[in-house]
């Protein structure tokens, strides 16, 4: 039986996905029309294509469905709260670079640190009768974060579309969310704290410790992986 390698299954994370193995003389294609989620993978042997959404990755990885899998830092460390133990990072590879931020409205003149936010979640509190609420999709990792921080009086709330116009829409008043320059949140009148750095992320390679691998399998990962240093 071959590997099983998952890969974000469309858009610019996918093409430069292929791109990134290519240069490493591993060429990934998909087996038909783009709405197939089987691939091609050429110039090795031993390791099959299966293309998934980049969320669907971590989740795969963990349960020992695939071997290897590309996707973001950010959605494995929010996905797996073992993580370390459910998966092993191989490669980062140098794309798809975002960072995991806390913002809060430009007009907080008098807001610009974790504890500015601490003091500011207290009194809308005591204001307004209910914790003041941050919009994210990230919420294992901003509540570590703020926990870690000492950041009280707030509550997270599920951002189901563009999380930076939950404040204009007030449904948040502040939010946690990925970013790559920032010019997304200064449109949306948004700053990010100078503190309120979550994690940073780009696309990386992980191997899953959870997958089963037979001799054979084991031969053809260690072919793999030395390719991959060669590369």
């Amino acid at each position: 039986m071959s590997l099983k390698l998952g890969v974000p299954s469309k858009g610019r994370l996918m093409e430069k996905t292929f791109s990134w193995f290519e240069k490493r003389g591993i060429t990934l294609s998909r087996s038909g029309s783009d709405r197939e989620y089987a691939g091609r993978v050429e110039g090795i042997e031993g390791v099959s294509l299966i293309l998934l959404s980049a969320g669907e990755i971590p989740r795969e990885l963990a349960a020992g469905r695939i071997h290897l899998g590309v996707t973001g830092i950010d959605l494995v460390q929010e996905k797996l709260p073992r993580w370390e133990q459910q998966v092993e990072e191989i490669s980062r590879l140098g794309f798809g670079r975002a960072d995991l931020v806390i913002a809060a409205p430009a007009c907080w003149v008098d807001v610009d640190t974790l504890d500015d936010l601490d003091a500011v979640a207290a009194a809308f509190r005591k204001t307004h009768g209910h914790r003041l609420r941050i919009a994210t999709k990230y919420h294992r990792l901003v509540r570590e974060f703020l926990t870690d921080a000492g950041v009280a009086d707030y509550a997270l709330v599920d951002s189901q579309g563009a999380t930076e116009g939950t404040v204009v829409n007030e449904t948040a008043e502040a939010i946690a969310d990925i970013t790559s320059t920032g010019e997304t949140l200064r449109a949306n009148h948004l700053k990010i704290l100078s503190d309120g750095l979550v994690l940073k992320s780009q696309a990386t390679l992980w191997r899953s410790r959870e997958a089963t691998y037979t001799p054979q399998q084991k031969a053809f990962l260690s072919e793999f992986l030395d390719r991959l240093k060669s590369g």
